[in-house]
């Protein structure tokens, strides 16, 4: 059998014993013609690997280079070397894959992360975008964990939808008719009816109309998949594809909804924590270092690990939307424009700078804003009693703002119908949602969170296309 290794991780929490073992991974660095630092990926320290003196041909140990892969059988022994408890005295080394070194474009030097996004293909070869995606698949499989052990059902929603979620009519369009001489009806339009589906169809902005449907029938579902959005943003905190994970939950009120959302957060950052804390430690001194070169206003108030801990370890505040304006005209901060969108009064849609005010400055630790004007928020959030404003909530954390959004679903056919023509959202396309609420509807919530900008905020990272393997962005498709 070819794959018969021991990974390095668990290799490295063993005593040096003598055991003979073999070892697969990458070379990083090749020293004294005779040191080896090994890494196979399963974490960031390097195994060292003893090429004694004599003992190897020339040509081997020329082909020997950073990024070589290699396979080593030898005895485990205790290091003589500092920073180590453990080396492989290697009796037989067979050169998997050669990399030549001239031409490797990732010396063995720090590089920025600029230059690492236009080697997307080889970054998750650095110790920083290792950690972020081990992180990342941790936190991924503690999603599927809590609802799995809270009994949801995970719903596979479609890609491909007639449907606009949002209604905000940014979406990636999906089409088999020829971008030249589609076909057309008199009044100019896109003929659909020779397309695959004969009608026009689009990417998903969002799994939850869908969701709905399986919660009012199964109780408790979630879906985490891929949605797209083509927004022209070149931000730090957009991107055109994206994974979202998107809770729907029957008998359950606004209250109900963001109880199990702070729970949910809380449960998949301890995970991290306890299962990836090397990459964190990592993670958190790196971020550390960068700050050093900032000013100290632009330097974050915790460390990333002391910030982890203190959102699991507080209770949200929780808030109205109405309360947050107050506290927002009221602030010194906005008194003296310091604000770059003025606070204009109640109705605004609040922008990020706002939600990290309230956030970073005025309460110190996450936020629950609830019950959002009408007018700014999505067609099918819940008409409170007031007739202004809707059963919404946002999740806003330090440092990002806001990291889920989330509502009581209106579930009165005749409030929905009436909020669906003031928006002019047609009904008639709509049929099948509104059957929910035609048989058997009940009360009902749900909540949507980016997962890239999870991802984000536990691993410090300061822009969200560091934290996805191959982003996708406005002129940027690679690889």
């Amino acid at each position: 059998m070819f794959n018969k290794r021991i990974k390095i991780k668990e290799l490295l929490v063993q005593e040096p014993q003598n055991q003979v073992v073999t070892v697969m991974g990458w070379v990083r660095t090749f020293r004294n013609n005779q040191f080896i630092a090994l890494n196979d990926g399963s974490a960031n320290t390097n195994l060292q690997v003893v090429a004694e003196l004599g003992k190897f041909d020339e040509e081997l140990l020329k082909r020997l280079t950073t990024s070589a892969a290699i396979r080593a059988t030898g005895v485990v022994v205790p290091s003589q070397g500092k920073g180590q408890i453990m080396e492989l005295k290697a009796d037989v080394i067979d050169i998997l894959g050669d990399s030549d070194a001239e031409k490797y474009p990732l010396q063995p030097k720090k590089h920025s992360l600029e230059f690492l996004r236009e080697k997307a293909h080889l970054r998750f070869r650095t110790n920083t975008f290792a950690s972020i995606f081990r992180v990342r698949h941790t936190l991924a499989f503690a999603i599927n964990k809590f609802f799995n052990e809270k009994g949801f059902t995970y719903l596979h929603t479609p890609i491909i939808t007639a449907s606009d979620a949002e209604g905000a009519g940014e979406m990636f369009k999906v089409t088999t008719l020829p971008l030249e001489g589609a076909p057309k009806n008199e009044d100019g339009s896109i003929n659909f009816k020779e397309d695959f589906f004969g009608r026009a169809t689009n990417l998903t902005v969002s799994g939850q109309l869908e969701a709905e449907l399986g919660a009012t029938a199964l109780g408790e579902v979630y879906t985490f998949g891929p949605t797209f959005r083509a927004e022209n943003s070149n931000t730090a905190r957009h991107l055109a594809e994206f994974w979202m994970i998107e809770p729907e939950m029957a008998f359950y009120d606004l209250e109900d909804n963001a109880n199990l959302a702070e729970e949910f957060i809380k449960y998949i950052i301890r995970y991290a924590l306890e299962n990836n804390r090397e990459d964190l430690d990592f993670l958190a001194n790196r971020q550390a270092e960068e700050e050093k070169q900032l000013p100290q206003d632009k330097r974050s108030e915790m460390g990333l690990i002391e910030k982890l801990e203190f959102v699991i370890n507080n209770d949200f505040q929780r808030l109205t939307y109405t309360e947050a304006i107050d506290i927002l005209t009221n602030s010194n901060h906005n008194k003296k424009k310091k604000f770059q969108y003025p606070i204009t009064g109640w109705g605004m849609d609040l922008q990020s700078e706002h939600e990290r005010y309230l956030v970073e400055k005025h309460f110190k630790k996450p936020v629950i804003l609830m019950n959002y004007p009408a007018s700014i928020k999505a067609f099918y959030m819940r008409l409170n009693e007031d007739g202004k404003t809707v059963a919404a909530m946002d999740i806003l954390a330090p440092g990002m703002g806001e990291i889920v959004g989330g509502s009581q679903r209106e579930e009165r056919l005749d409030v929905l119908l009436q909020k669906m023509e003031a928006m002019h959202i047609p009904a008639e396309e709509m049929w099948w949602y509104l059957d929910i609420r035609r048989f058997g509807t009940v009360p009902h919530a749900g909540f949507g969170l980016g997962f890239e900008r999870m991802v984000q905020f536990v691993t410090g990272m300061g822009n969200i296309r560091d934290v996805i393997a191959f982003p996708r962005t406005p002129k940027y498709a690679d690889f």
